[in-house]
């Protein structure tokens, strides 16, 4: 698999990274067996770039992903983030970015992870009770202790990126960018290319929705998360099949699967973006691998741009609790 730089810092990952999220979290049951064969083969199929979080289970998930790539830690690049207060019972208590909360989760990740340093470590989502520069401040003194390599934002406005940028150099800026969320096109890719930071698009898939998969809403477990989110409401749903079904006939034309149509869309968008699709099963990581080798031309360009216009896609990406975590902060 080839690979994409992020940032001006020197990162190097592989163009096709894995979100981890699924592996033990969000998305229903998991299977730890099959979780952890599918980090494996991903290494395999030559992804090296791999990302989790500390709320992610909470806990678990780091665990899992920490065991499975410790045969091959020195080849692969682990990605985590921070910024919620958990209790110890794993329960959120809400965002907490402190300085003295960044060196808490640090260690705990560390430990959790079985390693001695973090490639790329993310604040998860912007603190507006404390000022970015003082999370940044914390994250860079973990950069000092040979704790972290590079840092990251997850979710940060323009205004909280360039502030955190001052700071200390940042390497990338996660935020959801796929087919049906190209909200980043707006302003926060270009303040990426300015500012030399490398993109990261989580749920380049649309949440699984743009793999043309996924069975209806009310067909999904009883406890993913993905019932709660607007854009899979029934009235929803039945707006957004008119996209899905048009990726699906697109790649029909291409001969390739909707979900690497979808992959190659995000990857086409430039060298500089790296999307970390999450599954838990070998199969779809697969095939999600397969992307790499769809090429785009203009012609796909222009297709995209009628049968797929920004701003189509029925509801908020979130729920509306959750949206005002979205680009905020002090």
């Amino acid at each position: 698999m080839k690979t994409r730089r992020l940032g001006s810092q020197g990162l190097e990952v592989s163009e096709l990274g894995l979100g981890c999220m699924g592996l033990t979290w969000a998305y229903g049951s998991a299977d730890p067996d099959e979780a952890t064969a599918t980090v494996k083969r991903a290494v395999e199929l030559g992804v090296t770039f791999f990302d989790t979080a500390e709320i992610y289970g909470p806990w678990n998930n780091e665990e899992l992903v920490g065991r499975a790539l410790a045969d091959v830690r020195e080849r692969v690049m682990i990605a985590t983030k921070f910024g919620m207060s958990i209790d110890a019972e794993g329960r959120t208590r809400g965002l907490d970015s402190s300085a003295a909360n960044v060196k808490r989760a640090c260690e705990g990740s560390l430990r959790r992870l079985g390693v001695d340093y973090i490639d790329l470590y993310y604040q998860h989502r912007v603190d507006p009770a404390v000022p970015i520069e003082e999370t940044v401040g914390a994250m860079a003194e973990l950069v000092k202790a040979g704790k972290v390599r590079y840092l990251g934002l997850s979710e940060a406005s323009v205004d909280t990126l360039r502030r955190a940028h001052a700071v200390h150099p940042i390497t990338a800026l996660q935020t959801e960018y796929s087919l049906w969320t190209r909200d980043v096109e707006d302003h926060e890719l270009a303040a990426c290319r300015e500012l030399g930071v490398g993109f990261v698009a989580y749920s380049p898939l649309g949440r699984g929705a743009l793999t043309g998969a996924l069975p209806e809403p009310d067909a999904l477990a009883a406890d993913d998360r993905r019932r709660e989110h607007p854009r899979f409401s029934p009235e929803n749903w039945k707006q957004n099949q008119v996209i899905v079904e048009a990726v699906k006939s697109r790649a029909k034309l291409k001969d390739c699967a909707p979900a690497q149509l979808a992959l190659a869309w995000v990857l086409a968008q430039g060298d500089d973006i790296v999307p970390i699709p999450g599954t838990k099963r070998r199969r779809w990581l697969e095939q999600n691998v397969g992307a790499t080798t769809v090429t785009l031309g203009e012609e796909d360009r222009l297709w995209f741009d009628a049968m797929v216009p920004k701003g189509a896609t029925a509801g908020l990406r979130y729920p509306e609790a959750m949206m005002g975590t979205l680009g905020t902060g002090r």
